[in-house]
C-alpha cells in the first residue's frame, strides 16, 4: 500500500489513513506499506500513522534510500524501526528519490540494519544490481520498475517483483513458472504481457495514467484520474490501450 504508483506522495495524511483503513478492513493478508519522505522526522510521522492503523498486520515498512552514504542510510532505517518496531523493506529507487547509492554501499547499509526484511532494487540496470545484492544479503531482493526486468532479475536471484504493473497476474505467472520450470517456462509465461510491460506502460511521464486507465477498464477501480503534476492520459493512446488489453490471456481481461 501507499507506494509510488499509489500516488502516496500526493495524498494528505487523512487520505493516507483512509487508504490504510480501507485495505485493513477488506484484505486478510500481511501488509507492506510505503512511506514517502526522505528525511527521518517526516518518515517517522508517516510510519507512526501506519503502525497505528495497521497494527500487527504490518509485515514491513518500505522506506527509501535517502543518501549515498551507507551510514546515513542505516541510521535513518534504524530510527524508523526503533520508533515503530516494524520490519524494514529497503527501497532503492533513484528515479523518485534522486539519490544514487552504489550496490556495495547499499549492501553495507542493509547489513547495519538488523530489522531489514527485504530490499526492493529499482536502480537500473536492475539485473546486475539484484545479482550484487543477492550475493551478499540473506534477505529477499525484489525487482520493480513496472516489471521491465523481471525475467532477468529472477535469473540474477530476485525473489519476485513488487511493482505497479496493471496486470499483476502476469508477474505472478512469470514467477510461478520460474519456480516450477526455470527460465524457458518463465519466458513463455511472460511473453503475452511484454508488449504492455515494455512498450506501452513504460512510456515516460504517462505511465501512471496508462496503468490507472488499464486497471479501470479491467473493472478494479471506478475512476482513473491522476493528480497534478502527473500528466493525464493522451486520448490518442486509448485505442492502443484497448488493443493491448484485448491481446492479454482471456482469464486476465
Amino acid at each position: 500500500m501507499l507506494g509510488v504508483f499509489g500516488e502516496a506522495a500526493r495524498l494528505s495524511a487523512g487520505e493516507r489513513r483512509t487508504v490504510l483503513e480501507t485495505v485493513v478492513d477488506t484484505a486478510g493478508l500481511p501488509l507492506v506499506v510505503g512511506v514517502t519522505g526522505l528525511a527521518t522526522a517526516p518518515v517517522l510521522e508517516e510510519a507512526r500513522l501506519v503502525r497505528e492503523v495497521v497494527g500487527d498486520r504490518l509485515a514491513g515498512l518500505m522506506v527509501q534510500v535517502n543518501s549515498p552514504d551507507p551510514q546515513v542510510v542505516a541510521a535513518h532505517l534504524n530510527a524508523v524501526h526503533e520508533a515503530t518496531g516494524a520490519g524494514i523493506v529497503v527501497q532503492d529507487y533513484p528515479e523518485t528519490s534522486r539519490v544514487t547509492i552504489g550496490t556495495a554501499d547499499l549492501v553495507r547499509a542493509v547489513h547495519a540494519v538488523p530489522s531489514a526484511v527485504a530490499v526492493k532494487a529499482e536502480a537500473p540496470p536492475t539485473p546486475s544490481a539484484v545479482a550484487g545484492l543477492t550475493a551478499e544479503l540473506d534477505v529477499p531482493v525484489f525487482g520493480g520498475l513496472g516489471g521491465l526486468g523481471l525475467l532477468d532479475e529472477l535469473a540474477a536471484g530476485a525473489a519476485g517483483a513488487m511493482t505497479g504493473f496493471s496486470c499483476p497476474e502476469g508477474l505472478i505467472a512469470c514467477v510461478e513458472a520460474w519456480r516450477s520450470g526455470g527460465h524457458d517456462a518463465a519466458r513463455e509465461a511472460y511473453l503475452p504481457y511484454l508488449p504492455l510491460v515494455m512498450n506501452f506502460e513504460a512510456q515516460a511521464g504517462i505511465g501512471l495514467a496508462l496503468r490507472k486507465e488499464a486497471i479501470r477498464r479491467r473493472g478494479l477501480i471506478t475512476e482513473s484520474g491522476v493528480r497534478p503534476p502527473a500528466p493525464r492520459l493522451p486520448e490518442a493512446l486509448v485505442p492502443q490501450l484497448e488493443r493491448h488489453l484485448a491481446a492479454l490471456p482471456k482469464e486476465v481481461r
